[in-house]
């Protein structure tokens, strides 16, 4: 009986093609690889151009070092790096490319062209590339540096081109690797164009003029500079001030010896940093880098080497933590006082009544006056002096609340404690009669009577999902009404936002967004939808770009779903909202109208029912 062998050597163009799939995942691997191989080359300007979001054409040109004929060739062997000569150099990596399998990588999933000179040679040379097998060399005539171009990505293999994403989706991947690599680099001229028109164009400069050039001017006076030198490690680069903090992680940067990181340890340490000085459900911005001894990191754990190791992680945590404490201390940050005050909070009483000398004098007379303005006095202040603090507040008719607090009437929510298997959330749409007294607790919750107890509703989760099924039916043909706005708004946004901006207008406009562009990066609101409150619609649009955009990758929403979800949160009224007895009723009302009035579009609930007889066992009175 023969045995045949089963183990074989796998073909050079398969075994390349199994090392493309962990280096080269979609368009934006190949532009990462491509821009750094150019910044290792010495360049000073280097031009990305790319075309139907890099799966019809990627090029990069370079005025690098340029390579010989014989590095061309062999630069797309497997393995192939002029950047290690022993094993030694493994623990001093300061280049961005060193694996040797980038452009190996690229030519097994391409058709790639090459031109490439040395500035002391007379002639380039031109090498095209495809399937991993070199169709044409030949000299060509060009200017110092390397042009490379890739074309018709996954052209071979149809099932990965199958699986990459919609040309916008993929054209924003580009530009989050184009950021990366042009903020660690100011030095340096990037430009980067796509389908023929100009994206970015960003000057060489310093760190600072680069971060606004890539992520907007909104940040010219928000800033703080860290700046933290030792023996061990140094940390450089810019914080945000608090105001700048949003509810989704933003423009968050980790370089670590020039290379872009991501490290939830790392971020864990600036977090810190702000702690009580930023909502604990905000994210702040920033962009460090941090340079130490390539020896105490190990970059090469990660096929895409965005993952790394320290040899002893605390000492970066902490000294990372100590240096953004620092910065915020030292440039004095705390919340700054916004004197363009809104025309509403100018009509309120206590703003335009004047504080007569009547006034001033009985406040002046009294002893907690006294022990403030006075040496040595604050503690005479006495007790029985608090009781009287009502008496410097006037309540006037148009003050007072539209139906009495929860504390006014005897109830103390507060007071009782509420278990699981006490509470529950009604599978039916309970009939929500309007004629009965609604009343709002904490600025937060609706108190709604019910036929065998009462309902705590949240006003927040009810609005959202209010708003959700509303634009849920808008996105199935039934567009949302919109109303022109008599004083437009102008948006700028950086190219980043502006890209995705672009993929999301014709959605906005069926949910009753009417944007335009107006210039580069630059748009107007026209409308918006016709039951929101005007006034917002900056706010609103740059929220739901930047919730949008960091949604979680395990939710496997689609683009029109992310848009209602985005939206549905920021335009819902927030929880610590005061509401009139009218505007509470149209919540109620609308929300058991909804198909699934008790879940919230994230899962929460929008309400829950207490029943009497559990009322009655806290009070045992049954």
């Amino acid at each position: 009986m023969t045995v045949t062998d089963k183990i074989l050597l796998l073909p050079d163009h398969i075994a390349n093609q199994i090392a493309a799939g962990e280096v080269i995942q979609r368009p934006a691997s190949a532009v990462k690889e491509l821009l750094e191989n150019a910044v290792d080359a010495g360049a000073s300007s280097i031009q990305l151009i790319v075309a139907d979001a890099g799966k019809s054409l990627i090029q990069v040109i370079d005025n690098g070092a340029g390579m010989s004929e014989t590095d061309a060739r062999m630069s797309f062997e497997r393995h192939a790096t002029s950047k290690i000569r022993s094993i030694e150099d493994l623990f001093h990596i300061r280049t961005m490319g060193f694996r040797g399998e980038a452009l190996a990588s690229i030519a097994a999933v391409a058709q790639v062209e090459l031109k490439t000179k040395r500035a002391e040679d007379e002639a380039g040379t031109y090498i095209e590339i495809e399937n991993s097998v070199v169709k044409r060399q030949e000299p060509v005539a060009i200017p110092d540096g390397t042009n490379i171009s890739m074309k018709n990505l996954f052209f071979n293999v149809p099932a990965r081109r199958s699986f990459l994403k919609s040309n916008a989706a993929e054209m924003r991947h580009i530009v989050d690797e184009f950021t990366r690599v042009a903020l660690s680099y100011p030095h340096i001229f990037f430009s980067l164009t796509a389908n023929g028109q100009q994206l970015f164009h960003l000057d060489k400069g310093n760190l600072k003029q680069r971060l606004l050039q890539l992520l907007g001017n909104s940040y010219n006076s928000k800033l703080v500079q860290v700046k933290e030198e030792t023996d061990y490690m140094n940390i450089h680069g810019f914080a945000g001030k608090p105001e700048t903090a949003k509810k989704t992680r933003g423009d968050q940067y980790f370089f670590v010896n020039n290379r872009f990181i991501k490290s939830p340890y790392l971020n864990h340490a600036v977090m810190n940093a702000y702690q009580q000085m930023i909502p604990a459900d905000s994210y702040p911005m920033y962009v460090l880098f941090i340079d130490l001894d390539p020896a105490q990191v190990d970059v090469n754990v990660h096929p895409t080497k965005q993952e790394i190791k320290f040899e002893d992680e605390k000492i970066i945590y902490a000294f990372l933590q100590a240096a953004v404490k620092h910065a915020l201390a030292q440039f004095s940050i705390s919340p700054t006082l916004d004197f363009d005050l809104d025309a509403s909070i100018q009509q309120l009483p206590s703003i335009q009544q004047p504080f007569t000398k009547q006034k001033e004098e009985a406040a002046s007379s009294t002893r907690i006056f006294q022990g403030f303005t006075k040496k040595n006095q604050a503690h005479f202040i006495e007790k029985e002096e608090l009781k009287h603090w009502r008496d410097f507040f006037e309540t006037t008719e148009n003050q007072k609340p539209e139906k009495p607090a929860a504390e006014e009437t005897g109830q103390k929510p507060e007071s009782v404690f509420y278990t699981e298997s006490s509470i529950q959330t009604s599978d039916t749409n309970l009939q929500a009669s309007t004629d009965l007294p609604v009343t709002q607790l904490l600025n937060t919750y609706i108190l709604l009577p019910s036929a065998g107890g009462f309902l705590l509703i949240h006003q927040q989760a009810a609005h959202e999902r209010i708003i959700y099924e509303r634009l849920t039916e808008a996105a199935k043909g039934k567009s949302v009404a919109a109303q022109r706005s008599m004083f437009p708004v102008t948006i700028e946004l950086s190219p980043a936002d502006a890209t995705l901006l672009e993929e999301l207008l014709p959605d906005l406009s069926s949910f009753g967004y009417l944007i335009e562009t107006f210039g580069k990066n630059t748009y107007v609101v026209q409308g918006t939808p016709a039951d929101t409150e005007p006034g917002n619609e900056k706010k609103i649009i740059e929220s739901m770009l930047e919730q949008f955009k960091h949604f979680s990758s395990e939710l496997k929403f689609s683009k029109r779903e992310k848009i209602i979800r985005s939206l549905a949160w920021q335009q819902a009224v927030k929880a610590g909202t005061l509401l009139s007895a009218k505007e509470m009723k149209a919540i109620v009302e609308e929300l058991f109208q909804c198909s699934t009035p008790n879940i919230s579009p994230n899962g929460s609930p929008t309400y829950l029912e207490f029943k009497k007889d559990y009322l009655e066992k806290l009070f045992r009175t049954s």
